[in-house]
């Protein structure tokens, strides 16, 4: 499918180049996290990225579950599993997890319904900042360090009523924003649509570190450089 050139894989191994990570996040997701950069101190493979080829290998199920647990870098090497049960492990060479995965009711292998969930939801997710994070935190009057902006990606979940679709979309349903001192946890609940019903839900969360009060100025300026980030890659690959 389309992930051969973000990854490697050999002998049920898969390891990331930092070039790899980042050119998915930016070409397939449209994240410009600066986690994914190349050059980043903190640099992580998008979780996403694991998303879909854990989808790709182990195939769609009706109800799937993925919660994050470590942080993938280029110098990681993770065993992927050939099927999934009620809770696998995904480990390294030396067990550390990194993510445990469950799925369970009807499966399909259709590499066409399998690749537009992945396009789709990879979409949305990768539109998590600026697009929906900003105006939850607006919403709450705070805001992340702008020093060192930590959104990480904890965990997400799909239940699907049927899985014989050849194209799907995402629709934002509602969002939580729940703190705890300078923490703060979010969650996006979204509908999956396919020929204009509703097939089936999800929810993503995702941990915000570092809160202080919302600033309006400091917002507009980390949106500013996020946007900027992205202006300057597009100019660079065009």
């Amino acid at each position: 499918m389309f992930l051969e050139k973000y990854c490697h894989i050999s002998n049920d191994k898969v390891s990331f180049t930092r070039q790899q990570a980042s050119d998915f996040a930016k070409q397939i997701a449209d994240d410009f996290n600066p986690l994914h950069n190349i050059d980043a101190k903190r640099f992580c493979v998008p979780g996403d990225l694991l998303f879909a080829l854990l989808l790709e290998r182990v195939g769609l199920h009706q109800e799937m579950s993925f919660k994050f647990s470590g942080m993938v870098t280029d110098t990681t090497t993770l065993t992927l599993p050939r099927e999934v049960k009620q809770n696998t492990r995904i480990v390294d060479d030396n067990q550390k997890e990194y993510l445990s995965m469950s799925a369970s009711g009807d499966h399909t292998q259709s590499s066409q319904a399998i690749e537009a969930l992945t396009r789709a939801y990879v979409e949305f997710s990768g539109h998590t900042f600026p697009h929906i994070l900003v105006a939850l935190m607006q919403e709450h009057k705070v805001m992340i360090n702008p020093a060192r902006p930590m959104i990480m990606y904890e965990s997400m979940a799909i239940e699907l009523d049927r899985l014989d679709f050849e194209d799907i979309s995402l629709r934002l349903s509602s969002t939580t924003l729940t703190i705890e001192g300078k923490r703060g946890n979010a969650c996006l609940s979204f509908d999956l649509i396919a020929q204009g019903e509703v097939i089936g839900h999800g929810k993503k969360y995702m941990l915000l570190s570092g809160l202080r009060d919302y600033c309006q100025d400091t917002i507009d300026n980390i949106v500013s450089q996020y946007n900027d980030s992205k202006a300057q890659y597009l100019v660079a690959q065009s």
